[in-house]
């Protein structure tokens, strides 16, 4: 392992425990403490886990069953940008799969995914709430409604050159 890891690694387990220290060491924190390290980090990293299940004393794999089970948590880092696009019934019908073909061909990802360079990741879901401007997708917290391919392109033509 690099000495840049290990520091990172390092670095991961004291802001946790920074975190953890807000609350008591009872173990109906443990979603409290696990939102705060999202927040922070965008997803939530090994280290994290770690030391959240050490300062709760519970195994690592209850803490790891928590984050999998709730669709909030991630275990993976976002992009820069996070790409979502919509599969609810309405975005469905109006053409939200093209969407997903064509983001995942342009970045070179499968869903679920961050690129490479650490600058996009892509997922769907199931409703934005914004039926009335199917197909949608949202890039961070940007709604895009009346998606088209073209459209998609024009942004992410844009962002690739930040």
């Amino acid at each position: 392992m690099s000495k840049e890891r290990n520091c990172a690694d390092e670095r991961a387990r004291k802001e946790t425990l920074e975190i953890a220290e807000k609350y008591t060491h009872d173990k109906d924190n443990l979603i409290a403490i696990l939102n705060e390290v999202q927040v922070k980090y965008g997803y939530i990293p090994k280290e994290s886990q770690l030391t959240i299940a050490e300062y709760l004393d519970m195994p690592l794999a209850e803490v790891y069953g928590v984050i999998t089970f709730y669709s909030r948590f991630t275990l993976i880092p976002k992009g820069k940008y996070n790409i979502s696009i919509c599969m609810g019934t309405a975005c469905f019908v109006k053409g939200a799969k093209e969407l997903v073909e064509r983001a995942k061909e342009r970045l070179g990802i499968e869903e679920g995914q961050t690129s490479e360079d650490g600058k996009f990741s892509l997922e769907t879901m199931r409703c934005v709430g914004a039926c009335g401007l199917a197909p949608v997708f949202t890039i961070n917290d940007e709604v895009y409604g009346k998606a088209t391919v073209k459209k998609l392109d024009e942004v992410l033509d844009s962002l690739m050159k930040e």
